[in-house]
């Protein structure tokens, strides 16, 4: 019984991060793009199923994953996700350069644009953060906070953007990833708030990075 609810569990993933994939490979409107358009729009696709899978990892949601290999799992998938943007940036400017110096300059007609920008940015900042987290000397609590407010700017821009854009990606399939990746994040801030104020409660320090 519990290996069935295992492997239903990772199906149930997969499936939420490849059904909005697959179905934005048979949109039309790949018909009249270039392949680095495309590249561009599916490394998009990709760091929002990324963006569902890291707060299951941080709040140890998973199964068959220990706390370090979550954790180690966490931080592979967070450069993951920067790839991803990257592509997804760089693939739109090498296609339309104008375009995407209106949206870095928040000069942009779309509104989906400065959502996607602020979004990248938070991104970065958390990669840059935890790259010289120890040489700044970040105490834990400080570094806590400034990922999960971070994270909290990501998620919330990464959605409107998405839902925001209409493109090949098919409706149901990204609203229903959308909104996976809220409550995925919301379930984890909860929990790791009541975590820390039980910890808190009885005069232990947090142990969870």
């Amino acid at each position: 019984m519990r290996l069935a609810r295992v492997a239903l569990i990772w199906a149930a993933l997969a499936a939420a991060i490849c059904v909005p994939i697959a179905a934005a490979a048979t949109s039309p409107l790949l018909e009249w793009r270039g392949p680095v358009y495309i590249l561009a729009g599916f490394a998009g696709i990709v760091g929002l199923g990324l963006l569902f899978v890291q707060p299951l990892l941080a709040g140890g949601y998973l199964p068959g994953l220990s706390a370090y290999r979550g954790r180690l799992a966490h931080h592979w998938i967070g450069g993951a996700l920067v790839a991803a943007v990257v592509v997804h940036v760089g693939g739109l400017w090498i296609t339309s350069p104008p375009d995407m110096i209106d949206a870095l300059l928040f000069a942009s007609p779309t509104p989906f644009s400065p959502f996607g920008v602020i979004a990248m940015w938070a991104i970065f900042a958390v990669a840059l953060l935890a790259a010289l987290r120890r040489r700044l000397g970040l105490r834990p609590q400080t570094w806590r906070i400034a990922h999960m407010l971070l994270a909290v700017v990501i998620v919330v821009g990464s959605v409107v953007h998405g839902m925001l854009i209409e493109g090949a990606m098919e409706t149901v399939s990204k609203a229903a990833l959308c909104a996976l990746v809220l409550a995925a994040t919301m379930k984890v801030m909860a929990d790791l708030r009541v975590w820390r104020k039980r910890a808190t409660s009885r005069g232990e320090g947090p142990a969870r990075q």
